[in-house]
């Protein structure tokens, strides 16, 4: 049994709120979701049925050793209209977006790319468990702003990694791969890439790359003031030229 408090935020899905744990006072998160609003389940290893294909996402991504930078899953019920996830709750705790606002809008390449590498690693773990989390931007990431400790979350857009491709896009279209919107279709892995890529150029310029941003990277030629080694990850996932990018 867990008493639910106040709400710590809301996305397309569903609902989170804090909460804590009456038997032994453990402080989560507690996420609601209408099946209304999202009804798809999957089948994964070692579950006699479908379950949510969020929570399976997550019990995927949590298999294995514990990883810091991927939300732990603590326990979850499936009912005939909703579905409930359980998961740790760290204080203090804000998202990457909010994060950026204490520094003016954008952050520091170093700070930035603490924060890249510790998302990397966790979605290279998600990867190897077979989750494509699809949906990686600053509000899917929590980050303790005294230790700086990331941590990846809500799955509800992911989907199970396969080698073939994808041809429905669920996620923000603004970190979508430009593969997608030529074709209809994309690839997980480089798609990931992508989104990292743009993850970084809006935490260090404060905004989204637009067309002419994307044509000066495609020529080689983008730059911005204070940038040294981010520039490098920056014209390199940023690739607008679909063979090289996805196929070399």
């Amino acid at each position: 049994m867990y008493k639910i408090g106040k709400k710590l935020g809301e996305g397309g899905f569903g609902v989170v709120h804090e909460g804590k744990c009456m038997r032994n006072g453990t402080k989560v998160a507690v996420k609601h979701v209408n099946k209304k609003k999202f009804r798809d389940y999957i089948w994964i290893p070692d579950y006699a049925k479908p379950i949510p294909r969020e929570i399976a996402l997550l019990i995927l991504a949590n298999k294995g050793d514990y990883v810091p930078g991927i939300i732990k899953l603590l326990d979850w019920e499936d009912c005939e209209k909703y579905y409930n996830m359980v998961m740790e709750r760290f204080d203090p705790f804000e998202d990457v977006e909010s994060f950026m606002k204490r520094y003016g809008g954008k952050i520091n390449e170093e700070l930035a790319r603490r924060i890249l590498r510790q998302v990397t690693e966790a979605v290279e773990v998600c990867h190897r468990r077979g989750v494509f989390h699809r949906d990686i931007k600053t509000q899917n990431l929590l980050i303790n702003p005294d230790t700086l400790q990331v941590k990846l979350i809500d799955f509800g857009c992911g989907d199970l990694l396969k080698t073939s491709k994808y041809t429905m896009f669920m996620g923000t279209t603004a970190y979508a791969c430009p593969e997608f919107f030529e074709t209809g279709k994309y690839n997980g892995n480089p798609a990931t890439v992508y989104s990292l890529g743009v993850l970084l150029f809006v935490m260090v310029c404060g905004k989204f790359p637009n067309s002419f941003d994307k044509y000066k990277i495609d020529e080689k030629m983008w730059h911005h003031d204070n940038l040294t080694t981010g520039e490098i990850f920056i014209r390199t996932s940023h690739i607008f030229d679909i063979k090289q990018m996805y196929y070399s």
